[in-house]
């Protein structure tokens, strides 16, 4: 399944996030690409938001810790929030136990995953974040891989 969510403005944001989780199914690997300012950590925020974390918990990339984790307060469930950018290389994503997150059932959202590609599991959903330089919208394609 190949679906794409257009985002117009940041007062859209809420919506689009909406129709994100209405297509989350359960899948827990997410792993988000798109140029640097695209949206990405803009886009996992709400999300984290509208999932139950705590808004005080300040979701933002995670790119000295590498990965942030949070519980949702109305599901108690468990979201991993990865942000590889710094990564040098997949033995530094081995080191830091990648692995085990990926393989612990808990909701896993990764900006810059693809230092990890070789360690995703094969029903990663990729979560593209384009720019429309015309208007500064934003589309997102959600592709499961489903039918590949």
């Amino acid at each position: 399944m190949k679906q794409t969510i257009k985002i117009d403005n940041l007062e859209a944001l809420p919506q689009a996030v909406n129709k994100f989780i209405d297509l989350m199914g359960d899948y827990t690997v997410f792993a988000f690409h798109g140029e640097m300012g695209a949206g990405k950590t803009t886009f996992i925020r709400e999300l984290a938001r509208q999932l139950g974390v705590d808004e005080d918990l300040a979701v933002n990339s995670p790119s000295f810790s590498l990965i942030n984790e949070y519980r949702s307060d109305s599901s108690a469930q468990l979201i991993y929030h990865f942000d590889l950018y710094r990564l040098e290389n997949i033995e530094e994503a081995v080191d830091i136990g990648v692995e085990d997150y990926l393989e612990s059932g808990a909701l896993c959202l990764i900006e810059w995953p693809d230092v990890i590609d070789p360690l995703l599991p094969l029903d990663t959903v990729d979560v593209i974040l384009s720019v429309n330089s015309a208007d500064n919208s934003r589309i997102i394609t959600i592709d499961d891989h489903e039918n590949d």
